[in-house]
């Protein structure tokens, strides 16, 4: 069994894409659907000079979502189909439209405002992420047990847990998890505390946005990061995508579920390789193939 995989927030790049669109420039007219969509060039943003503007969160995860819908289209056109589904945070939307539960059009309407949303939930600088590497799980949640404001935010794989919350305790937290035996405490360039308790706002906003927003039965299972489990039930799926907000992305759970479940080949679709990594470290028998 195979499952296709598609990368999240984090992984964009100035000039990404430029790959599929030398091979499709067919694909150009997806630009032109996110420009009328949602009045964003998002094409003169991944192919110009301003790294700070395609950090922006909202912008960062339409243009994720679209070159990552190119190499999935591109992967289908040249024989690979998925069996199952899953993405890592924002790639679960991607994802989404991989199992035919929305189009691409809904998606880049519902993936501006997830993000703008986000940006906009806690004030700039006030909070935070950092990538804990190289830490017993247990040992981090004993640490961050003084932590109220701090939580776990992203399952990464066995070396590597994501934390978020509110900054200074971030800040006081990373020292400790450094004298606690951590290999490596990274902060992360993100404008937020992402999937904690202090995105609740943001959570409310997309469910309020995406209410009209009808879900179809996948054509494919998902494994959402919410629940970590093969989920083909649309009201279901539309619950943990947006309680994904203020979740942790459960990628490991999400991983060893898949396998349990028969898959051995993972296929990953995005702008760079993170999950392939992730993957490599959680089960060594798979099969991994990067587009």
């Amino acid at each position: 069994m195979r499952c296709f995989v598609f990368t999240g927030q984090g992984s964009q790049y100035l000039g990404m894409g430029k790959d599929i669109l030398e091979k499709k420039p067919e694909y150009e007219l997806y630009f032109d659907k996110v420009k009328n969509k949602i009045r964003v060039d998002i094409k003169s943003i991944i192919f110009g000079t301003d790294e700070k503007e395609l950090t922006l969160t909202q912008n960062a995860q339409v243009a994720i979502l679209t070159i990552s819908y190119m190499k999935y289209l591109n992967a289908l056109e040249e024989g690979l189909k998925p069996d199952v589904v899953a993405g890592h945070s924002l790639g679960e939307w991607t994802a989404l439209l991989a199992a035919n539960v929305i189009n691409f059009e809904e998606a880049v309407e519902a993936v501006y405002y997830r993000g703008l949303y986000m940006s906009e939930a806690f004030e700039p600088g006030k909070g935070g992420m950092a990538a804990v590497i190289g830490m017993d799980l247990n040992e981090i949640e004993k640490v961050l047990a003084n932590y109220p404001n701090v939580q776990i935010a992203n399952y990464n794989s066995p070396s590597q847990i994501v934390i978020s919350g509110e900054m200074e305790e971030l800040l006081i937290s990373m020292e400790k998890l450094k004298e606690g035996g951590a290999r490596k405490v990274v902060p992360l360039n993100v404008s937020g505390p992402f999937h904690s308790k202090f995105l609740k706002d943001a959570e409310e906003r997309l469910r309020r946005k995406i209410e009209h927003l009808e879900f179809k039965k996948p054509r494919v299972p998902i494994v959402q990061n919410v629940t970590a489990k093969f989920e083909t039930d649309p009201v279901f799926i539309k619950e943990n995508v947006i309680k994904q907000i203020t979740s942790p992305v459960r990628w490991i759970e999400c991983i060893e579920e898949c396998v349990n479940n028969g898959v051995d080949e993972f296929v990953e679709i995005g702008p760079t390789n993170v999950l392939t990594k992730f993957i490599k470290q959680i089960n060594k028998t798979v099969k991994l193939l990067n587009i």
